[in-house]
């Protein structure tokens, strides 16, 4: 199957304040957050023309441009406003949609306090990361880096210097047949996948990894909610590697993967179980919702 480059579409992309048609969304070579990383940007799903969780995704960009020491020059009601303005015109209603905001070219040194902040919207259609028959499970390796310790990298951003890891990891898990890759921390302790989060059940309880080194989802904290409302026991905490070995079933929870089984990570073999596929299913269902159906769902 052809690739259809992202400079060479149709459509239109909402740049600082105004929608362009989409191949004249171009910057300058010497753009700074092109070459020191001063970008941040959120991965957001729109289902049947609502953003999951508009809201909470803006907050997170206008937080994670804070942490890298810089405002976006829009507030929160006009960054949502934009979104649906943009997907309206590309005349989507599920669609992946991509925010990001980095930092211009007037200067370009390690210290770039002076230039200008930039936004973009984009928006396209996407199906799951890992395709339709999710109850299947996908199939995990180990990568070789690990994610940071959260005073070497701004590890609470959704910040664009904090992926190159995942593209490494998950270049070297594809390479060797897997689709994806288990990360650990700088600790050895289990972090998440190269882009979502994991959930491992573990003699009928739900448990996921403490995110203070990795960023804690959205969709995961959504999940959550989800499995606190059927009853569920939900336990964050520090885990091992070696037990996984305990764990029955295994999912991932990330926008882009909404809710995955796992069938296999390494030599740790996982079984898609009951509580996967309710918790799949609920989530399903509440992407599906009305804004404020959803936040009263989830705080219920």
């Amino acid at each position: 199957m052809a690739l259809v480059p992202f400079d060479d579409r149709d459509g239109w992309i909402w740049w600082d304040g105004h929608l362009i048609p989409w191949r004249d969304a171009k910057l300058h070579v010497l753009t700074h957050g092109l070459h020191y990383a001063s970008a941040v940007f959120e991965g957001e799903r729109s289902y049947a023309g609502h953003v999951f969780r508009l809201r909470a995704h803006t907050d997170r960009l206008i937080n994670s441009g804070r942490i890298l020491g810089f405002d976006i020059p829009f507030s929160a009601e006009q960054i949502d406003a934009a979104i649906v303005e943009t997907l309206a015109a590309n005349n989507l209603t599920d669609a992946y949609v991509r925010p990001l905001a980095w930092r211009g070219s007037e200067m370009l040194a390690v210290a770039a306090q002076h230039t200008k902040i930039h936004l973009m919207i984009a928006v396209w259609p996407w199906p799951n990361l890992f395709g339709a028959d999710r109850m299947a499970g996908v199939r995990l390796g180990v990568a070789s880096w690990r994610r940071p310790h959260p005073q070497t990298s701004p590890t609470a951003a959704k910040a664009a210097g904090n992926y190159m890891i995942g593209t490494l990891s998950k270049h070297e898990a594809e390479a060797a047949g897997w689709n994806d890759a288990l990360m650990l921390d700088w600790r050895g302790q289990i972090s998440e996948a190269t882009g979502a989060n994991i959930f491992f059940v573990i003699d009928g309880v739900l448990h996921t990894p403490t995110p203070d080194c990795f960023l804690d989802g959205i969709t995961r904290r959504s999940v959550m909610a989800l499995a606190r409302k059927r009853q569920m026991t939900v336990v964050e905490r520090a885990m091992m590697p070696e037990e996984m070995a305990q764990a029955s079933e295994c999912f991932l929870a990330g926008t882009a993967a909404e809710v995955t089984p796992v069938r296999q990570i390494g030599d740790y073999h996982f079984t898609p179980g009951a509580i996967t596929e309710t918790l799949l299913g609920d989530y399903e269902a509440l992407v599906r919702m009305a804004p404020a159906e959803v936040e009263a769902k989830l705080a219920a």
